[in-house]
């Protein structure tokens, strides 16, 4: 991370093609909003390029507990604000078109910059950071920029610049069409002698008659002409404005300039995660390894969803998913509507953010780092392969099985669902197969029950109702698929079960 070219946040203006599992995962909703209103700083980038190394999770994880200290976080928000105030001067210098006002603008940008990293540099200082980055790198890294002679000598210069610029008085005489500009000679302030004047006639508040003058970034020709004249009434002032631009064309501080749009990454998902917590619905900091599969994951949920439940004000309903003792693949099957998409979409999400280095929905999660993420949900018939669905299914499962590791995490939805039930059996338990080979962990949504007890490492996990009211809860459970939860909770509501038939017959 910060000042660490091997862990540096990639922030390049060229975005990496964005991983075929976003769209399926519902990813690439969740990374839009994130980022939402980050835009200058082109962070879509870094959310498509996980990591594969534990070292670098952890680096991550240990800025965001950083982070989480208050004071830092809003001094790195205000430090933020200053640089997008830095940057929108400059934008405004390139639209000026009188030199001394460009100039003007341009030194007062330096001033934003040398006020902002001095904040942040007092900040670090007396801060309890422990990150590697934080704590070390970037606070040594300041401080030692802050203190350099390079640093103070500009910091200096255009304090003292833009003191003796403010402090020049000038005073304009008009007569007719001739404008004349002269040094201050002391005149007297005629608006204030008025005032003192008619201060006695005072009666209470009187209306205020004054115009008002909008100010406008650009100077109008003849504000540019009384400048020039100025400027020659001035001229040492004005030689040194010219000299100090000239010379300080590089001050922005290429590390710095970094950092500042590193920590927007975190940042945004620290902003993501606060709405959450108004709902009690939590993160945690998930352990990782690069081998371990023995997974778990308390109280998770759907970010992507969650985030859309939570602006419309809808509960957001929590899960858990276990994996051990050589357990590799979930089975969800269970009642239509209830969840078990939604609840494959987050298993996926919770691999993918624990590989960007983030907290994870939840309030306890232990996950592999996986290598790469495959995803298989429904598509629509696309008429230019020339292939029909069941061949295209096909063709994209043997992808994923030839490409895929015992690092990598599978989650199928729904396929062969164009072919007859026992065609659909045949082909899902030959995917089966190659799967527990392949040592993958996964999930798969299915109608197929019998896919749920294929063997000793497949987990069935069902989709439950209310069988009071036949509700759907979107609560997921580890269970026996049946195939008759659901049928026995219609019987129930509509007292079709064996009791309640036997005792209208009696009655």
């Amino acid at each position: 991370m910060f000042l660490d070219p091997q862990r540096s946040i990639k922030l390049s203006k060229t975005l990496p093609p964005q991983p075929d599992y976003f769209v399926d995962l519902n990813i690439d909703q969740a990374v839009d909003t994130i980022i939402a209103i980050r835009q200058e700083y082109n962070l879509a980038g870094v959310f498509r390029e996980p990591l594969r190394v534990k070292d670098d999770v952890e680096y991550r994880h240990e800025v965001f507990r950083d982070l989480e200290e208050q004071p830092l976080q809003q001094a790195l928000i205000a430090f933020a604000v200053e640089m997008r105030k830095m940057r929108n001067y400059l934008a405004q210098v390139e639209k000026l078109n009188y030199p001394y006002q460009s100039k003007r603008w341009y030194i007062e940008a330096i001033l934003v910059y040398c006020d902002a990293v001095i904040a942040l540099a007092q900040v670090l200082t007396g801060s309890a950071v422990k990150s590697r980055a934080m704590g070390g790198l970037l606070r040594e890294y300041l401080s030692a920029y802050v203190a350099s002679a390079q640093f103070k000598t500009l910091n200096n210069e255009v304090r003292s610049l833009l003191s003796e610029l403010d402090s020049i008085t000038y005073s304009v005489r008009i007569n007719g069409d001739t404008l004349t500009v002269r040094h201050y000679g002391d005149e007297a302030d005629y608006s204030a002698v008025i005032e003192a004047t008619f201060e006695k006639f005072r009666q209470g508040q009187v209306h205020d008659h004054r115009v008002k003058i909008s100010e406008y970034p650009e100077m109008n020709h003849i504000e540019a002409k009384v400048l020039d004249f100025v400027a020659l009434l001035n001229p040492d002032s004005f030689q040194r404005l010219d000299d100090l631009h000239a010379r300080s064309k590089n001050y922005l501080d290429a590390t710095i300039a970094e950092f500042d749009r590193e920590i927007q990454f975190y940042l945004a998902y620290i902003e993501y995660m606060a709405g959450f917590a108004k709902i009690d619905r939590h993160f945690c900091y998930p352990c990782v390894s690069e081998s371990d599969k023995h997974i778990l994951a308390r109280n998770c949920f759907d970010i992507a969803l969650g985030k859309k439940l939570l602006l419309v004000g809808k509960s957001v309903v929590c899960n858990d998913i276990e994996l051990k003792n050589g357990e590799r693949m979930i089975v969800v099957s269970g009642a239509n509507q209830g969840g078990k998409t939604t609840f494959s979409r987050m298993f996926g999400q919770m691999f993918y953010l624990a590989s960007m280095g983030c907290p994870v929905p939840g309030t306890e999660a232990s996950l592999l780092l996986s290598n790469e993420i495959f995803t298989h949900f429904e598509r629509q018939e696309d008429i230019n392969n020339l292939r029909g669905k069941l061949k295209d299914d096909l063709v994209r499962i043997h992808h994923i099985l030839k490409s895929a590791t015992p690092r990598s995490v599978l989650v199928m939805n729904e396929i062969f669902t164009s072919t007859s039930l026992t065609d659909g059996l045949f082909l899902s338990e030959k995917v089966m197969k190659e799967a527990i080979k392949l040592d993958v962990l996964g999930i798969w949504v299915t109608f197929i029950d019998e896919l749920a007890s294929y063997g000793d490492s497949v987990v069935s996990m069902i989709s439950t109702v209310d069988p009071s009211q036949t509700l759907r809860t979107f609560k997921i459970i580890r269970a026996s698929a049946t195939g008759r939860s659901y049928a026995m909770a219609l019987a129930h509501k509509y007292a079709l079960t064996p009791e309640s038939i036997k005792e209208r017959v009696q009655s």
